[in-house]
């Protein structure tokens, strides 16, 4: 098979964060999955990715700047002449250590808020951050480096996506990304609390549609970016790109993954960049071959005429919902398993189950 080399490398410097968001992206078990690797051994993969092809690495976690060595590791990503961009939280970091930051070659900061003002963003984060995110946010733009500002969007804040828009204008964001939920990790723990109604997705995307259109017409603004969540789409979403096609993830303890929650999978076999190198794990790694391409799809994706655009859909998400990763993704409404998805949509609770 001839492996494409990935373009992206999602680095997950560890699982540790102050917030206890509902929907967070990492594993359920994430206190059992302790940082392996210390800043050389960072500085070794980003060498061997960039020569690979990688050309942007996104420093992630849990909340990266509870590691005390992240300005070394920020230092051997810009020496490997990759894009370093920081994905945070905006806590613990604060205004001075990120001008450090910058000053080492930080590029780009996405800071994540929970909702459009305090009350709301904090009680989802489960912890006092709202005004830290404006500082840090500010201090992103007052240093000269591109701002994306990415807000979750689930039940409880949908209807509040024209004033995230307006916050993201006063903030000057390059970028606002209005992420509707994804059920993984955490997210899928607390699906029935976050699960919105049909009526509120549309009444977002018409709020979406009338900024954009206004932006067109006055110029400036955010690039803003909205997806409808596969749950209401009724066609799957490629993961990643394609399962280890574009994007390559490394998580703390140092396996190298197809995406976030592949790992979970049991009777996948992933590689570790302290055993191994990172062309070994990305190209030969039996777990990053298991899905790549389509040989490896059942009717109806194999048949499908859209089988090169979503590649059968989320093997993580048919795994989680159907126990098989290798059926095709329940979101789609070709899939015998739909009703696993159009059910979950009616399905709503109150009161979530906090990442901790």
């Amino acid at each position: 098979m001839n492996v494409e080399a990935p373009l992206n490398l999602i680095a997950e410097l560890t699982y540790r964060c102050p917030l206890q968001c509902p929907y967070c992206s990492n594993p359920l078990a994430f206190r059992e999955r302790r940082e392996a690797l210390i800043a050389e051994d960072w500085g070794r993969v980003f060498e061997q990715a960039s020569r690979l092809g990688v050309v942007h690495v996104g420093l992630t976690g849990g909340e990266p700047s509870t590691r005390t060595d992240l300005e070394e590791i920020l230092e051997f990503a810009v020496a490997a002449d990759l894009y370093p961009h920081l994905v945070t939280a905006g806590v613990p970091l604060d205004p001075e250590r990120l001008r450090g930051l910058a000053a080492r070659g930080l590029r780009s900061v996405q800071v994540s808020f929970q909702d459009a003002g305090a009350a709301g963003s904090d009680r989802i984060a489960g912890t006092r951050s709202f005004e830290q995110k404006l500082r840090i946010s500010e201090s992103t733009k007052a240093l000269d480096l591109a701002l994306t500002i990415n807000c979750v969007l689930h039940s409880e804040n949908l209807e509040n996506v024209g004033e995230i828009i307006r916050l993201a204008e006063e903030l000057g964001a390059d970028r606002l990304e209005l992420a509707n939920t994804q059920y993984h990790g955490w997210a899928l723990e607390n699906r029935a609390a976050l699960m919105p109604t049909r009526e509120q997705l549309a009444n977002a995307s018409t709020v979406v549609r009338a900024a954009k259109a206004r932006q067109s017409e006055n110029g400036g603004g955010p690039k803003m970016l909205f997806v409808l969540p596969d749950y209401f789409s009724d066609r799957p979403k490629p993961c990643m790109g394609g399962w280890g096609k574009l994007a390559m993830v490394v998580d703390p303890t140092g396996r190298v993954l197809p995406c976030h929650e592949a790992g979970e999978i049991p009777g996948l076999e992933f590689w570790n960049v302290k055993e191994r190198s990172v062309e070994d794990c990305w190209v030969s790694a039996p777990g990053m071959n298991a899905y790549r391409g389509t040989d490896w799809m059942p009717d109806p994706c194999r048949s499908c005429p859209e089988k090169e655009i979503d590649f059968g859909g989320c093997r993580c998400q048919a795994f989680r919902l159907l126990g098989d990763e290798g059926l095709t993704d329940p979101a789609c409404a070709l899939s015998p398993h739909h009703a696993e998805i159009t059910n979950a949509r009616e399905i709503r609770t109150d009161g979530f189950v906090p990442r901790r």
